[in-house]
């Protein structure tokens, strides 16, 4: 059966379909339209866009072999090694090191640490929300992947992952290059002669500002994201805030900092961690994948060197009715996962939970902030103004103070 989808123009295709921003509401008025595998074509390159959860794990996790290859993006921030011996041993090794909550206990210590020193920055400049929560998720993969601490001041690493994370996020973004969707243009010799003045020739420009700046952090940003979009939670619903703090409260008391330890006993904020990631998909259209052979899926074929994108976004930010764009859905069971794309996710889990633990330990105003988000493959609240104040300053600096020395 022939994949339905959008017609297009002749040649062309769906050239001018392709959305710049906002691409998550798109693709999720296609899935309305067309079903849960929707398609569109550009200058012959098919793309599917995934509206529905359990297509999306039956496509992208129980044929991993076939769909998890990767774009050969002209326009790429970071090394998006294609499916192959290659990646297979990569993945192989960090399965190893994060394979399940044992094997992560190792790297529990440094993200306590960094999360005890974010506390000291909001409190220090309590105006400034976004800045330190980068710095501090920054800061648990450079001392977890380099074993690097992160200079207290402006840190050059930081700052390279912060802005290669920006580039990553606009790389793999559906209509923000062109370039990365048209099948003649994967070819660099080709590429090469667009003369920058060339229409549509942007990505020969910001190529050359992004050369300089290369890394291999992916999980700085989309923590980020997830942090800030608990805090601009909090200050929507603070009715929630006070259930958490009151759980808090009577686990840990107020003498102390929560810790991992407490994790057990503390189901309300575990709860959360998997709202907050409903609530806000940090990679609402996913990561696109490729696909490196024929396969028929729900009776639609699908060519190899099909584009995929899953789109995880649900849709209404205020309705916690389902995941995806479409309507009459069931709510996930985990939102967890597929929150992130598809694939394990421990480590973050970890990060998010420690950090959203931690923020019951101030109190933040009564303001309501929009829910905008930001377009790009990851998603970031838009942001909002908040006031950070401790319940017991001295205690949170001693209780620190302990912990790092």
């Amino acid at each position: 059966m022939v994949l339905i989808g959008l017609v297009g123009l002749p040649l062309v295709g769906n050239l001018i379909d392709m959305p710049c921003n906002k691409e998550r509401a798109t693709f999720a008025h296609w899935g309305k339209e067309y079903g849960d595998i929707a398609s569109v074509s550009i200058l012959g390159q098919c793309i599917v866009i995934v509206n529905s959860a359990q297509v999306a794990i039956d496509m992208l996790d129980k044929k991993s072999s076939i769909f998890s290859d990767r774009l050969v993006l002209v326009m790429k921030a970071l090394g998006l090694t294609p499916y192959g011996a290659r990646f297979r041993d990569y993945h192989r090794r960090a399965y190893q090191l994060f394979e399940n909550n044992a094997a992560m206990k190792q790297f529990l210590p440094p993200e306590e640490l960094e999360t005890r020193r974010l506390l000291k920055r909001l409190l220090v400049k309590p105006e400034d929300l976004s800045t330190p929560i980068r710095r501090t998720t920054g800061a648990i993969s450079l001392r977890i992947i380099y074993g690097y601490e992160v200079q207290e001041e402006e840190d050059l690493f930081v700052e390279l992952a912060e802005q290669d994370m920006h580039q990553f996020s606009l790389s793999v973004t559906s209509g923000r290059f062109l370039v990365n969707l048209i099948p003649s243009c994967k070819s660099l010799d080709l590429v090469r002669y667009v003369p920058d003045w060339f229409p549509g020739a942007e990505f020969k420009r910001i190529a050359k500002m992004w050369a300089s700046t290369r890394s291999d952090l992916g999980g700085v940003d989309t923590t980020a994201a997830s942090i800030y979009a608990f805090f601009k939670a909090m200050v929507l619903f603070p009715e929630v805030q006070v259930k958490a703090q009151a759980e808090i409260d009577a686990v840990v008391g107020i003498d102390r900092l929560p810790g991992f330890d407490d994790r057990e006993r503390l189901p309300y904020i575990n709860a959360l961690v998997l709202e907050v990631s409903r609530w806000h998909s940090v990679v609402p259209t996913g990561v696109p994948h490729r696909v490196t052979e024929d396969d028929v899926h729900s009776g639609y074929f699908i060519p190899k060197g099909t584009i995929v994108f899953a789109n995880i976004w649900y849709g209404d930010i205020s309705s916690p009715k389902g995941l995806f764009g479409t309507e009459n859905k069931e709510p996930e069971l985990d939102p967890y996962k597929v929150s992130f794309g598809f694939g394990r996710r421990v480590l973050a889990d970890a990060s998010i939970f420690h950090l959203l633990c931690y923020g019951y330990c101030e109190d933040g105003i009564v303001f309501e902030p929009d829910t905008e988000t930001t377009s790009g493959t990851v998603s970031h609240p838009a942001l909002f103004k908040c006031t950070i104040k401790p319940r017991n300053e001295k205690g949170l600096f001693a209780a620190s103070t302990r912990r790092e020395s």
